[in-house]
């Protein structure tokens, strides 16, 4: 993984992080208002998924975080129960991949488990185009645009993993399996492996 890689991990988990530190002073206002806090694009996804109950457990904080590290430490869970949504491009077309907040993602494993010949992080416009989502903010599934998803295998080690709710600021909570199959995605090993 490259240094703009990890920054883009960075800032999935800040935007997981900082939701997580809002959102026990947001939740009474969220329960008044009826606003969840999550992007308008995710909460009607919430909705067409059935995930209704889904909306009363998103969690906002006040500011964004700058580390998958930060946004642990704001929900109160270990670094790896971070899922961070990040986007490729494998010869040129958008892929998600779902990464725990401990680890980084193997570009060549990535390659290889596409058949692809080039595989790059993909730029904030493309981003944005495709998941209708910034940079800090993407969550798992309730994509502007059907993408290919891939989730790394680690994921499964916890019972609970936390994902960003479409803003930097809003994280909910899932079990893995669960999030995994909304987001339609391809169970692999793409971690990077650490000496």
């Amino acid at each position: 993984m490259t240094a703009s890689d990890a920054a883009s991990v960075s800032a999935s988990a800040a935007a997981g992080a900082s939701a997580a530190a809002g959102a026990s002073a947001a939740a009474g206002a969220s329960a008044a208002s009826g606003d969840s806090g999550a992007h308008p694009r995710f909460a009607e996804a919430l909705t067409e998924l059935g995930l209704d109950g889904l909306h009363d457990r998103i969690r906002r904080f006040p500011d964004a975080t700058r580390t998958a590290a930060e946004a642990a430490a704001a929900v109160g869970c270990e670094l790896s129960q971070i899922c961070k949504s990040l986007v490729f491009a494998a010869d040129g077309v958008p892929v998600l991949v779902l990464m725990d907040g401990a680890s980084r993602v193997d570009v060549e494993l990535v390659r290889s488990e596409l058949g692809a010949a080039k595989v790059t992080r993909a730029k904030a416009d493309v981003v944005r185009e495709t998941t209708g989502y910034a940079i800090g903010g993407v969550p798992p599934f309730g994509h502007r645009t059907k993408t290919r998803v891939l989730a790394d295998r680690s994921l499964l080690d916890h019972d609970t993993v936390w994902a960003a709710a479409g803003t930097p600021h809003t994280v909910f909570p899932m079990a893995p399996k669960e999030l995994i199959t909304h987001a339609g995605a391809t169970l692999v090993d793409v971690r990077e492996q650490t000496a």
